[in-house]
């Protein structure tokens, strides 16, 4: 069986001091690692903080973006070797909002994945329609393109350890989200592009993540789901109570 993978990605939120708060509450009350996967995505400021806070806890950290290469004249930029010298676990790639804003690519989100695993870091992927997508029935065609330009290139050991984040930018941020069954009809669509490219031993294996107006109030519902195997959380993760509530229903799943 899967074991869930709850995140929180706090975006461009939160000063130091309540970064550390945070931390200080949650750390010690989430399960065991044996039981879920706990991880928190924070700004680049305070990884170094929150690492070496968490030690010896059940609670990761994760980065929620980096450049592909490993050094050179990026300004303003943060490579792989930097995040895996400071204990970071986890780094989120190709959010919606990273792709829309920032106008990274398909190609670039690749590469980052391939920077990822050579740094020993795991990649949580990101995948999803807009709603003019989704109206025109373009969401599984869109979504597959995305999954499979993102494996691009990857052995079968690497593609297992994936996980894969859908988010419709829909029901991002919006109180939108999308219902249990078509949040799990697109994740078990993921599952079997994946199949195809590498057999359903591995495609078995990666985690699935919804993301999208994820909250305490609907997580049980959606994690409940076949293909469903954790969330990628951000307005209901900026609060240590909140964030708690969701790693406990991943617990139970």
């Amino acid at each position: 069986m899967r074991k869930q993978v709850i995140a929180g990605n706090w975006k461009m939120n939160k000063t130091h001091t309540e970064a550390e708060d945070f931390i200080q509450t949650a750390k010690n009350e989430v399960p065991s690692s044996d039981q879920v996967e706990s991880v928190v995505c924070a700004p680049f400021p305070f990884l170094q903080k929150l690492v070496e806070e968490t030690k010896g806890t059940s609670l990761e950290i994760g980065a929620q973006n980096m450049h592909f290469e490993e050094s050179g004249a990026f300004t303003g930029e943060v490579s792989p070797v930097m995040l895996n010298e400071l204990g970071v676990k986890y780094v989120v790639l190709g959010h919606s909002e990273r792709r829309e804003i920032f106008k990274e690519t398909d190609e670039e989100v690749n590469k980052k994945v391939h920077a990822a695993f050579k740094h020993d870091l795991t990649p949580i992927v990101c995948v999803g329609e807009s709603l003019a997508q989704r109206e025109a029935n373009q969401t599984m065609d869109h979504v597959e393109n995305q999954v499979k330009q993102a494996f691009e290139g990857l052995t079968d050991e690497q593609a297992s350890k994936v996980i894969v984040a859908y988010e419709p930018i829909w029901a991002i941020g919006t109180g939108r989200t999308a219902t249990s069954e078509q949040a799990n009809e697109v994740c078990t669509h993921i599952r079997r592009v994946l199949i195809d490219f590498y057999g359903s031993e591995v495609a078995d294996e990666v985690r699935i993540q919804y993301g999208g107006s994820v909250k305490p109030a609907n997580v049980d519902e959606l994690l409940s789901q076949s293909d469903i195997d954790g969330a990628l959380v951000g307005g209901a993760s900026l609060e240590a109570d909140s964030f708690l509530k969701l790693v406990e229903a991943g617990k139970h799943e």
